[in-house]
């Protein structure tokens, strides 16, 4: 069934999980007041228990520029990131500067996940990691702050969306970094092997996947190396760290509270 009239989208709200019990919440936007008729009718084509709303009349403004507002410089550990609407105040301070425009693909450095996995690649600085894998790249924005870390650093960064990956290759043009190959991929895949093994691992993805993609991920480990883990709630820890740890892994630093950022490291099999 086609939406009301004048309705722009009905979209999954993924940071809803934290705050409903089913992880989904319900957005319709529309240009004037919608057919309550019809309105009706669409929710009940989502056969699914939907609670009782509530109503915003959104003011007339330049939405562009409002959201734009909202996304100021992010300052993670030795990392400025920015958009470039911020990069006259960028500029002006100090650390490693990576600029990235607010778009589809996720990774701007404002959300606690991706600030957390800044953080935590900046607290291994001094492994100077020779391959890196970056899992889910969204935006490029980890792939991309590794290579100012470490200049030497070659990195393989993958997303299963293939705009993400168009946008992510454009960051990194934008920033002027060389070294990355980016490719559409899912999970662990062959080619994702052939580069390995891997120093540094980032996945700042959710906890599904990331306790799907366990075994493969230790399996493209280097001895000792690292592995960042993202996206996931706090009531999800328990159980991604014992998949990683099933493979040989250990926690060696936690970072944030509602959104965890772990930092893991290879020692072998577990007994």
């Amino acid at each position: 069934m086609d939406p009301p009239p004048g309705a722009v989208s009905l979209v999954k709200d993924d940071a809803a999980e934290a705050d409903t019990d089913t992880g989904w919440a319900l957005h319709a936007y529309f240009a004037g007041g919608p057919d309550e008729d019809a309105l009706a009718d669409a929710i009940r084509a989502l056969d699914a228990e939907v609670a009782e709303g509530e109503r915003e009349v959104l003011e007339e403004r330049d939405w562009v520029a409002h959201a734009l507002e909202g996304l100021g410089v992010v300052r993670a550990g030795p990392f400025v990131v920015f958009g470039s609407h911020d990069a006259e105040r960028a500029a002006a301070l100090p650390g490693h500067h990576v600029q990235v425009e607010a778009n589809r693909a996720f990774g701007t450095g404002h959300h606690p996940t991706t600030e957390g996995c800044l953080e935590a690649l900046a607290s291994v600085e001094d492994a100077n990691p020779e391959r890196m894998l970056d899992l889910g790249t969204g935006s490029g924005l980890l792939a991309i702050a590794a290579c100012r870390l470490w200049p030497q650093v070659r990195v393989v960064a993958t997303d299963i969306d293939a705009p993400s990956v168009r946008i992510a290759e454009e960051n990194a043009e934008l920033n002027g970094v060389q070294g990355i190959l980016f490719r559409e991929a899912d999970g662990v895949d062959d080619e994702v092997r052939r580069e390995g093994p891997y120093d540094l691992v980032a996945a700042n993805i959710l906890a599904e996947p990331l306790i799907a993609l366990a075994a493969g991920i230790a399996s493209v480990l280097a001895p000792g190396g690292h592995v960042v883990l993202a996206g996931l709630l706090a009531r999800q820890e328990e159980a991604v760290r014992a998949a990683y740890e099933a493979e040989g892994l250990r926690v060696v630093r936690g970072l944030g509270e509602a959104w965890p950022v772990l930092l893991l490291r290879e020692h072998g099999p577990a007994n």
